[in-house]
């Protein structure tokens, strides 16, 4: 199974969303292995938005994920990338269908609620930059052949 980072940003701390966010994850199937709230530094986070460092907007992004503790999760399941990166929606909350967690949440393209990793390769890096490996909990998840079919985990 596959493992991917989600950090519910400020705009999903400050408004109270946080178990909204967490609930349809379990509602989904997915199972939360990783879960911790931090405050993210200057040093993550231009790690993190590397591919962002040189635009002009990256000070506001930066500013935008330190207005308060972000929350880090670490998700296990089936293609859970895909899965979590559908149930995310667009970037841009105005344009995110509704039932996407951005589409129901979101009006923004910066306050957008949540980050997803966007490939497999991404979140096996992205979730050792967030998480220690005794951080992360492999336990049988009671559900899965309810989740699942015998023959896809």
């Amino acid at each position: 199974m596959e493992r991917t980072l989600v950090i519910l940003k400020p705009s999903a701390v400050r408004r109270g969303l946080i178990g909204k966010v967490l609930t349809r994850f379990e509602d989904k199937g997915l199972q939360i292995i990783g879960m911790k709230m931090v405050f993210l530094s200057d040093s993550v986070l231009e790690v993190h938005y590397v591919h962002l460092k040189e635009k002009p907007f990256f000070k506001r992004i930066k500013d935008s994920m330190q207005v308060s503790p972000v929350v880090a999760l670490c998700l296990k399941g089936v293609g859970v990338v895909e899965v979590v990166r559908a149930m995310t929606g667009p970037t841009n909350g105005r344009v995110a269908p509704a039932g996407t967690i951005r589409g129901d949440y979101s009006v923004s393209v910066q306050e957008n609620i949540i980050h997803a990793s966007d490939s497999a390769e991404t979140a096996k890096v992205e979730v050792e930059r967030f998480f220690k490996e005794d951080e992360l909990f492999d336990y049988p998840q009671l559900m899965l052949p309810n989740i699942y079919a015998n023959d896809e985990y």
